[in-house]
């Protein structure tokens, strides 16, 4: 199993919901976050006075798949995150070593 976390535009949240949901995915975890990468932020006008904005507003979305289906599930988020403008994102793919659902206590591929 791997865990694929990417890290997005917020308005680009629900196409990528509904693209993972194509590929099968059932359940994700979602995170308003802040960060930079090349950009390094940008300057804002407010009031008069300009300051700099460091840290991007970003979503990052977390879920996990089968080993199997992780090269679709990173398609989908691609074409459904990509807008070809600096600070689209990234995506980071981890391997799992072991799920649990709390629940019912089902473990592995049957948790997920």
């Amino acid at each position: 199993m791997k865990q694929i976390t990417a890290i997005i535009k917020p308005f680009k949240l629900e196409e990528v919901r509904e693209a993972l949901a194509e590929c099968g995915v059932t359940g994700l975890t979602v995170t308003e976050v802040k960060g930079f990468g090349r950009q390094k932020g940008h300057t804002e006008l407010y009031r008069g006075a300009e300051y700099i904005v460091d840290f991007l507003p970003k979503v990052k979305i977390e879920v996990v798949v089968r080993t199997e289906d992780v090269d679709r599930c990173i398609d989908a988020v691609m074409r459904a995150a990509h807008t070809g403008k600096i600070g689209d994102g990234k995506i980071f793919v981890t391997s799992v070593e072991r799920v649990i659902r709390i629940r019912t206590g089902e473990q592995d591929e049957s948790a997920v």
